[in-house]
């Protein structure tokens, strides 16, 4: 957070966040921030501990990747980040025709950004390329339609390649990534920055996919819809069409 962010949660002055930077012998709070913003990366990216003989690591294993999970989910809400997601949303709410693109490991922040969707009464395309035919879909589109565009690195060739695809015809480019300098945010209109510390093995798409349920969410409210009747609706079509086990 800035310095005035955290003395006003602090309950302090921002002079106060200054003296304690100089308590700590830095120059000044960014520096004391930076600190602060390195270990947290530091942590996320160690190794994950080996699981011990008596079965202690493995639950130091689940506090330790939850826990920071948890810091990566809780840091969308914070001022700047929740200003990305409002911008991001205020473009993908004016679309006419709605695209939703994720390929490899961002696919399912993909199809559930287009599943939530269809759940609050908005549709959006899913440019899955099943049997090569996805960017079929972009044909005939142009200025007034959008995609939400999503990459973690290492970036899906194909995803950067149907991005630009769909930029050369006028459609804008929202994006969900880790960068602000990864190739879909340098095309972007507007991009939604989330963190994906590895976790193990792997980079988790945790912090992708809330942020594409925000997204979501704000679409819905910012579309003029009356969401509860729109929902009440849906669910009732669903219960007629017996989707759900029951009892």
């Amino acid at each position: 957070m800035s310095m005035r962010e955290q003395a006003h949660l602090a309950g302090v002055s921002h002079t106060t966040m200054m003296r304690l930077a100089r308590w700590l012998d830095l120059d000044r709070y960014e520096d004391m921030r930076s600190v602060y913003a390195k270990a947290l990366r530091t942590s996320a990216e160690s190794p994950l501990p080996e699981r011990r003989q008596d079965g202690d690591g493995s639950y130091s294993t689940v506090g330790v990747v939850a826990g920071t999970l948890a810091a990566e989910i809780a840091r969308l809400g914070e001022c700047a980040n929740a200003m990305q997601l409002t911008a991001a949303a205020s473009v993908l709410a004016e679309s006419r025709n709605l695209f939703s693109l994720g390929l490899r490991a961002e696919h399912p922040v993909a199809q559930h950004f287009a599943y939530t969707l269809s759940r609050l009464g908005r549709q959006a395309v899913v440019l899955d390329a099943a049997g090569g035919l996805g960017i079929d879909a972009l044909r005939g589109v142009g200025k007034g339609d959008v995609v939400l565009a999503v990459g973690i690195e290492p970036y899906c060739r194909a995803t950067i390649e149907t991005a630009r695809q769909a930029a050369r015809q006028g459609v804008a480019v929202v994006a969900i990534t880790d960068s602000s300098v990864s190739p879909l945010a340098r095309m972007a209109k507007a991009s939604v920055i989330v963190i994906s510390n590895p976790q193990s093995f792997f980079k988790s798409i945790a912090p992708a996919l809330v942020a594409s349920e925000i997204l979501a969410k704000l679409i819905a409210a910012k579309s003029g819809l009356n969401v509860y009747e729109v929902v009440k609706e849906i669910e009732r079509q669903l219960a007629e069409l017996d989707v759900f086990w029951k009892r």
